[in-house]
């Protein structure tokens, strides 16, 4: 699939540095600094950005170009003129890194950590590196198609299922194994798969956070007044806790006759035993409360 590249101007808390985001990955895990044109030869764009003259230092990371600037000029001036030509390179097709005259770019060391779940059959492996965009499940197998990582893990015998969310992956194991037998296995295939620069997700599985947002937009103004409410609750309230513990909740239904909402749960909250302790004297409660009359049974359809 040909990527369209879109960018995204995201401030920083330097005032003198501006990002700009890229909807799909820049670079495999490699950061690069350039401080002049000299030390760009074999970074194209980053030349390019060079002539500008305002433009002091430039830093390519796996997801965005990032710009300190000299103080000639205000960010406000020039920043959507430097996001088209970022953009309109990109999509060119033109190369980002010239890998054979690459002698020694800048590497930011992987480090993964493992890290327990309240489901004691899932643990967390955390990256200090983003790996997705967007929510990925699966199952099985079958279901990596696209998803290389995912794919490669579960010829382990003992991986059940995979989640993979911004910078962490959740396995599921089978009995047939303990973690303190496997976490060191894993966490150490996990590190040097992402070193070698693999990749997570193919281009066509690549969707990225603004695309995903779009259609989560769409959906939830199809939704009824209370739908909506039960859905702002649980963004706010519930799913950064769900995601801290290396999971995640998604609205499914409303239904006003019964009063009963249904949610998925995926990653460590998917069979965790403590889910439906979770499910009535969390969210539900909560909804209950914050929606009184509106509200009265909260139901996980995979928890």
């Amino acid at each position: 699939m040909e990527k369209n590249f879109e960018i995204k101007i995201e401030n920083t808390s330097n005032p003198s540095i501006i990002k700009f985001e890229a909807n799909y990955f820049l670079t495999q895990h490699t950061s690069y600094e350039f401080d002049n044109i000299d030390q760009a030869k074999a970074a194209p764009l980053a030349q390019q950005l060079f002539y500008l003259p305002f433009v002091k230092k430039i830093y390519i990371s796996q997801n965005f170009i990032a710009i300190d600037k000299y103080d000639i000029v205000s960010w406000e001036d020039v920043q959507d003129e430097v996001a088209t030509q970022i953009q309109e390179y990109l999509n060119s097709g033109a190369p980002l890194i010239l890998e054979n005259e690459s002698k020694a770019p800048k590497k930011t060391p992987i480090t993964v950590y493992a890290e327990s779940t309240p489901n004691p059959a899932v643990l967390k492996f955390v990256a200090n590196k983003k790996l997705v965009g967007s929510v990925h499940e699966f199952k099985n197998i079958d279901q990596t198609t696209e998803a290389p990582l995912a794919k490669a893990l579960f010829h382990f015998p003992f991986v059940k299922e995979i989640f993979i969310d911004e910078n962490y992956i959740s396995i599921s194991k089978y009995d047939m194994a303990q973690w303190e037998e496997i976490t060191l296995e894993l966490r150490e295939f996990i590190k040097s798969y992402l070193e070698d620069g693999k990749e997570v997700l193919t281009a066509n599985a690549m969707v990225s956070k603004k695309e995903s947002e779009e259609i989560a937009d769409t959906s939830f103004e199809q939704l009824d007044d209370v739908s909506k409410e039960v859905v702002n609750i649980i963004e706010e309230y519930v799913k950064p806790a769900v995601a801290s513990d290396g999971g995640n909740i998604m609205f499914d239904s409303y239904n006003p006759t019964t009063k009963v909402v249904k949610v998925i749960l995926q990653g460590a909250c998917s069979g965790c035993p403590s889910s439906t302790f979770t499910l009535k004297n969390g969210i539900e409660n909560m909804l209950k409360e914050m929606l009184k009359g509106k509200v009265e049974f909260v139901e996980a359809i995979n928890g």
